[in-house]
C-alpha cells in the first residue's frame, strides 16, 4: 500500500494582505474620529510586515481594530501576526506587526511531539519551515488533521499537498 502525506504550513495571502491595508488606509482617510490625527498605515512586503504611525496610543488601537476588522473579512489568520513594541518617536509612536511566513523551529516541534502524543501509525517530519506527516492510511491523517484543527495552538497553520 502507497503512503500518503500532506504538508504543515503557515502561509498569509500576502494579496489579501495588501487589500486589507488598502481597505484600512481609505477607512483612516474618510472617517471622522481620525480627522485631524496622524494615522498611517503601510505594507512592507520585504520583511512582511505592516507598519503604523499614529498620535497616540488610542488612535494607534482604533486603527489596529480597523485592520483586524478587514483582514478577518479578508479571511487573513490574525494568529499569524506577530506585533512589535510601540515606539514613541517625537511626536507620534510607531508599530510594526510582522506577518508570520512559514512555522518556527519551536512550532515545528510542538506540532511533532502533538502528533507523537496522538499514537497513530504516522510519521511527522521537519521540512525547513514546514512539517510533512506521512503515513499508511489515509484515515490516519485525516484523523490527525482534525485533532491538530481542534488543538488551540498560538500559530496559525495550513494544510497542503494532501496526497
Amino acid at each position: 500500500m502507497a503512503q500518503s502525506s500532506f504538508d504543515i504550513v503557515s502561509e498569509v495571502d500576502m494579496q489579501e494582505v495588501n487589500n486589507a491595508v488598502d481597505q484600512t488606509e481609505r477607512e483612516i482617510s474618510t472617517r471622522y474620529d481620525f480627522k485631524g490625527t496622524t494615522a498611517e498605515i503601510s505594507l512592507d512586503r520585504d520583511i512582511p510586515a505592516v507598519k503604523l504611525v499614529a498620535d497616540d496610543e488610542m488612535v494607534l488601537k482604533k486603527v489596529i481594530d480597523v485592520l483586524l476588522t478587514k483582514m478577518l473579512k479578508r479571511s487573513v489568520p490574525v494568529k499569524s501576526l506577530e506585533y512589535g513594541k510601540t515606539e514613541p518617536t517625537g511626536k507620534v509612536v510607531r508599530k510594526e506587526i510582522k506577518l508570520q511566513q512559514g512555522l518556527t523551529k519551536e512550532n515545528c516541534k510542538t506540532i511533532t511531539q502533538f502528533i507523537k502524543k496522538t499514537k497513530l501509525k504516522v510519521q511527522a517530519q521537519v521540512n525547513g519551515d514546514q512539517v510533512r506527516v506521512t503515513g499508511k492510511s489515509r484515515d490516519d491523517l485525516q484523523n490527525v488533521i482534525q485533532q491538530l484543527k481542534d488543538q488551540e495552538f498560538e500559530f496559525d497553520m495550513q494544510f497542503t499537498n494532501y496526497r
